[in-house]
């Protein structure tokens, strides 16, 4: 039986005759950057966590659109899944990931000039807060944290928020998701 590393061996440098040094060397270059990005991500998840528990986050923020806490949620169940590859569960979770929506605002950020009586705003900025905390249920000793996370979408005084908010909620979140990710599995990177 032939070693599979040798086998490997074998066929690359029979790869290599037949496409050429420049195209073999393209080609591995290629499949070493496909296959090494997501390592380059920088995540560090303690070691034994194979579970978490991401109840659905509290809405405390008035104004806020009725859905917003649990689009929230959902979304970042879908990110701690997907790119940290915890298995998302109420039985026996590992670490807890638990949020509030404490903030949803528009502010005028920019003036520009009116009648004599008004001035109107050139730019407004929605912006969300959430608030979270993270456990580490494996280990009672350790306090985890709580850290609150904001972020801001800015669009034109001229547009109302209703014709840019899904698209600034979207926004929003997925750069929530990523400091919040960050902080939990990427910090010490």
């Amino acid at each position: 039986m032939v070693h599979p590393d040798y086998a490997t061996f074998v066929a690359l440098i029979m790869c290599m005759i037949n496409m050429g040094i420049y195209r073999f060397s393209t080609l591995l270059l290629l499949l070493f950057a496909v296959t090494s990005c997501y390592s380059f991500r920088g995540i560090s998840i303690p070691e034994g966590v194979e579970k978490a528990y991401i109840p659905n986050f509290q809405d405390n923020a008035i104004g806020a659109p009725p859905t917003l806490y649990l689009e929230m949620t959902e979304s970042l169940r879908d990110k701690v899944r997907d790119e940290a590859r915890l298995i998302i569960t109420e039985d026996s979770p590992d670490i807890e990931i638990t949020g509030k929506l404490v903030d949803f605002r528009v502010s005028a950020e920019a003036a520009r000039p009116g009648n004599e009586t008004a001035a109107f705003s050139a730019l407004n900025r929605l912006t969300i807060v959430i608030a979270i905390e993270y456990k580490d249920l494996r280990n009672p000793d350790n306090e985890g944290w709580r850290q609150n996370f904001s972020n801001f979408f800015d669009f034109p005084g001229s547009q109302t928020l209703a014709s840019v908010q899904d698209e600034a909620i979207a926004d929003i979140i997925e750069q929530l998701n990523e400091q919040i990710f960050n902080k939990a599995f990427a910090e010490d990177w």
